[in-house]
């Protein structure tokens, strides 16, 4: 399980570190702020994200608040190196510094150790192994044990895997003694795979679930001629489906986002959603769609086309 602190709306690092286009440190630190004035307590990051600006970022707001107060999760199996910096990078921004994987202990332990030098805390609540889909044997062989005997130690309090995989969760929840999963993508109104084997295992073994990338990166949000779907542009057959589900919740008055960041949580083995932000109005216009009352009649039809 996720520490209790946490809030049921958490905030997604990836955006605040420069996901396809800049954010300065004041956009991103005033998102933080502007969270935590809001109520929100969950704060998702990861070395990854904008190759460690948004630890930064996240870190020098959260240092100014009660530490028991707010939940922190970040990721490993990636550590940023100078020798990896000219690689190709979705992140705008890369500060001399690229990622490696590495999902061995002691990996595991370096990546940690950065991370929390990066937040400027003494410590985080969740560690998860980030995409080890290509590293199956390894993450499962030499980082997991190691994630075990941090939490064993109470160094850590909750252990997991991050990943758009549904195979990749379903294994980990089989075959680890893994708190929670972080799944993204794939609890969404346009793709629903992680309700056919990955929720009945999480509630079965008492696994916790946070659901990620609920607006599948972008059409879920608005779906126009722009719009992206799994970190591209989105195909005209996802578009038309967007469409489809905006005008139904179009004639029940409600913003198809209102029902997207909604969804996941209609399954009582998700525990939280994160939503990635880049601005003070998208978060705001987040938590509007969180907080909306939806009608009953809604979810009939647009479980019909989801």
């Amino acid at each position: 399980m996720i520490p209790a602190v946490a809030t049921k709306l958490g905030v997604g690092g990836g955006p605040l570190g420069g996901l396809f286009s800049p954010v300065s440190s004041e956009e991103a630190e005033a998102v933080i702020e502007r969270a935590w004035e809001q109520g929100l307590r969950l704060f998702d990051v990861a070395p990854l994200y904008g190759h460690g600006r948004t630890e930064r970022f996240v870190g020098r707001v959260l240092q100014t608040k009660p530490r028991d107060a707010f939940v922190v999760s970040t990721k490993v199996g990636r550590l940023l190196r100078p020798e990896a910096a000219g690689e190709p990078s979705d992140f705008a921004e890369t500060e001399g510094v690229g990622p490696v994987f590495d999902f061995s202990a002691g990996g595991v332990c370096q990546s940690l150790e950065e991370s929390l030098e990066r937040l400027g805390l003494d410590r985080v609540d969740v560690v998860f192994l980030h995409d080890p889909d290509d590293h199956l044997e390894q993450a499962m062989d030499e980082a997991l044990p190691e994630l075990v005997r941090l939490r064993d130690e109470g160094v850590i309090t909750t252990i997991g895997v991050g990943t758009n995989s549904t195979e990749t969760a379903a294994r980990f929840v089989r075959e680890s003694d893994i708190d929670c999963v972080l799944l993204a993508n794939r609890l969404t109104l346009l793709d629903r795979s992680g309700e056919d084997v990955v929720l009945p295992l999480c509630m079965e073994r008492n696994v916790a679930v946070i659901a990620g990338g609920v607006f599948n990166t972008g059409v879920l949000a608005s779906p126009t001629a722009s719009a992206t779907y799994e970190y591209a542009p989105a195909p005209d057959v996802v578009r038309a489906r967007a469409l489809v589900l905006e005008r139904i919740c179009e004639r029940y008055g409600v913003p198809l986002a209102a029902a997207a960041v909604q969804f996941p949580l209609r399954h009582p083995a998700v525990a939280a959603v994160v939503v990635g932000v880049r601005s003070v109005a998208e978060l705001d216009k987040n938590i509007a769609a969180f907080n909306r009352s939806l009608p009953a009649e809604l979810w009939d039809e647009l479980l019909q086309y989801a």
